[in-house]
């Protein structure tokens, strides 16, 4: 299993790619319909949504982790 730093920056890593593309996304899909240019657009904005949702979700359980970690001390 990949440990929760690895899998943060690696949510990171695609929320900055989506957001970066974003504005390159309109120049990709002029050529296409209408109704695919708007399904393309939402399904990209869609996916932008669900990788900040992966990246707050990790955030939160590395959050939890390190309270629980720091509410039990290790023994000596």
């Amino acid at each position: 299993m990949l440990s929760i730093n690895f899998r943060i920056e690696r949510a990171q890593r695609l929320v900055r790619m989506l957001d970066s593309d974003a504005p390159l996304m309109a120049v990709r899909v002029a050529p296409l319909t209408p109704e695919h240019q708007k399904s393309a657009l939402s399904y990209a904005d869609m996916l932008r949504a669900k990788a900040r949702m992966e990246l707050e979700t990790l955030l939160s359980e590395k959050n939890s982790k390190d309270m629980a970690d720091s509410a039990h001390p290790a023994a000596d």
